[in-house]
């Protein structure tokens, strides 16, 4: 089958978010075709390039969302301004109509209720808008934006926050609405992009789901929706360190939570990576029957020779991997190392890893400090056996050269965030076999399960006794060492990950309408011409001498055998 895959500042590019994973998906299911449509971000990462492609990738259409593009407000007719004012007025109003407080609420109607229908008509009444015009740039970024975010914040019934937003708020607003909605003006919705996949995949919701959304209004293509981090949540996160006006966090709240809403109700299927980011789909008006998980993927191969081993780490030795923040909580895990060092003298930690920015750089200077305050006379630095209990070392040095190196020296791991999405690094460790005493905070005992010690975040006490406990009972370590290698092998590879995609393809296909028709010289359409496993290795019955090799809609009917690569309406890059 024909994959349209959609991503957002990641794959196919060289750096980004999700750029692994992508590739690992696109690599591991050979047996379908592959067009991609990636949004990028920044103009770096469009000038650092892509990374090879397969060959069964068709074609690659890319789109900057980090310029507004041209001002087409100089080719609106009146017509055209007048249904823009009155769609963009339908969008401001259903916002304005919408509390925060309401969004998720369990116990709202489960079906779409008035706002839910409003922004939804007014959304794809904008995007038929941009079609018929060649975009919305210069009118959302006009004076007429500005007005009719305006009156529908001063309109009876109008939430309260709105209602005290002032001309800099609106301005802000509209600002925002209009990168969100730059993908509206993108024709990739067209019967020569995503309206001729069977399936169009989003690897991401929001607004960069626009596209798929459109190919599901315009044409009818199923849509799938990945999400391993939901972007409401993190559009509050980031809402909350920006100190906007309190209007402006209410209006943007709407609008993505709306967004979110809609996503999941026109989504064949919704996927998430653990039980955290469910329960906040489900809270967003998701359907529990059309949400399944799939966990992350990771290559276990890196992993297997230590894994694999019998452990041979030095004694007592603790080891902490990952990248050095104020959400790991090191100085939490140094009080309870203080507590473990009492109980166990000859007890090492071990601290891998490297600062971000310039806030982890002083975070990690903090760290440094606050162990050399536990341990005056034994000043923190590199590690060297029966010296110094704290060392800190950077992620790739020549104590740790890779992080399996870095789990092998461990007897036992330990994770001591107060923050943490999908814990990689305890897969990581948990691939290597090692025991385990982390803090139950994001998707870890998901991840974890039985393997191993689970305790309260911000409690270096009850850290400092579970590190004690293992570090005492090597038996005990090597059980659930063997057991966490065993869950992490079943449930968390690359290979189960796309195994999985794999399968909902199909289940998403199977319940959809037949979209690719071979037709024959006489225009007769031929069953099972272009059967879903068409790339499965072995050989196919070739089509029969009367067939023509083109589908009802014009496009190829076998796999592409070369790469199309564009930019926005596929000029060649």
């Amino acid at each position: 089958m024909r994959i349209g895959l959609v991503t957002e500042s990641g794959y196919p590019y060289v750096s980004g978010d999700a750029g692994l994973w992508c590739e690992r998906l696109v690599r591991g299911l050979t047996q379908h075709e592959f067009d991609l449509y990636a949004l990028s971000r920044t103009r770096q990462q469009e000038d650092e390039g892509w990374r090879p492609l397969p060959r069964h990738v068709g074609r690659v259409r890319t789109a900057p969302l980090w310029t507004a593009g041209e001002d087409d407000r100089a080719g609106y007719g009146r017509r055209a301004r007048r249904r823009f004012a009155e769609c963009y007025g339908e969008l401001a109003a259903a916002l304005t109509a919408r509390s925060d407080a309401d969004l998720g609420d369990p116990a709202r109607p489960t079906g779409p209720d008035a706002e839910a229908d409003r922004f939804g008509r007014a959304l794809y009444g904008l995007a038929e808008l941009a079609r018929d015009e060649g975009g919305l740039a210069g009118a959302l970024r006009s004076d007429t934006a500005v007005r009719a975010l305006e009156r529908a914040c001063r309109a009876p019934g109008a939430q309260r926050a709105a209602r005290q937003a002032r001309v800099p708020d609106l301005l802000a607003v509209a600002t925002r609405l209009e990168r969100a909605l730059r993908p509206l003006s993108l024709d990739w919705h067209e019967e020569d992009g995503l309206g001729a996949a069977d399936l169009c995949h989003t690897t991401a919701g929001g607004a960069a789901a626009l596209p798929g959304l459109l190919a599901r209004h315009f044409c009818d293509v199923p849509l799938l929706v990945t999400e391993y981090g939901v972007p409401l949540r993190s559009h509050y996160l980031a809402s909350r360190a920006t100190g906007a006006a309190p209007a402006v966090r209410a209006l943007l709240a709407a609008f993505h939570g709306a967004l979110a809403a809609e996503v999941y109700q026109r989504a064949a299927l919704v996927t998430h990576g653990n039980a955290h980011a469910r329960r906040w789909q489900e809270r967003c008006g998701a359907d529990r029957a059309r949400l399944r998980t799939v966990h992350p993927g990771m290559d276990a191969a890196p992993f297997t020779e230590v894994g694999e081993a019998p452990q041979a780490a030095a004694p007592d030795t603790l080891v902490w991997v990952g990248r050095v923040e104020p959400a790991k909580d090191l100085v939490s895990l140094l009080h309870a190392f203080a507590r473990v060092h009492t109980a166990r003298p000859g007890a090492r930690l071990r601290i891998v890893g490297s600062a971000s920015g310039p806030d982890g750089a002083a975070y990690l200077a903090h760290c440094k400090a606050v162990a050399a305050q536990l341990f005056p006379d034994e000043a923190a630095g590199p590690h060297t056996a029966g010296e110094n209990p704290v060392s800190f070392e950077e992620t790739g040095g020549p104590e740790a050269p890779t992080p399996a190196d870095a789990y092998a020296a461990a007897s036992v791991i330990v994770l001591s965030s107060v923050v943490e999405g999908f814990p990689l690094g305890l897969v990581e460790a948990m691939l290597c076999g090692r025991a385990t005493v982390t803090t139950d905070v994001g998707a870890v005992v998901e991840v974890v399960g039985g393997t191993g010690l689970v305790v309260p975040p911000r409690n270096p006490q009850a850290l400092a006794e579970a590190c004690a406990t293992l570090l005492g009972d090597p038996e005990r370590r090597a059980r659930l060492g063997a057991a966490a290698r065993a869950r992490a092998l079943e449930l968390f590879t690359v290979e189960q990950n796309t195994a999985a995609f794999h399968g909902l393809y199909l289940e998403i296909v199977a319940r959809s309408p037949v979209r690719r028709v071979v037709l024959d010289r006489a225009g007769e359409p031929l069953p099972f011409a272009a059967p879903a496993e068409a790339h499965v290795a072995g050989r196919w019955t070739g089509p029969p001498a009367a067939a023509t090799p083109r589908t009802a809609r014009g496009g190829p009917a076998w796999a592409a055998t070369s790469l199309t690569r564009s930019a926005g309406s596929e000029a060649a890059r």
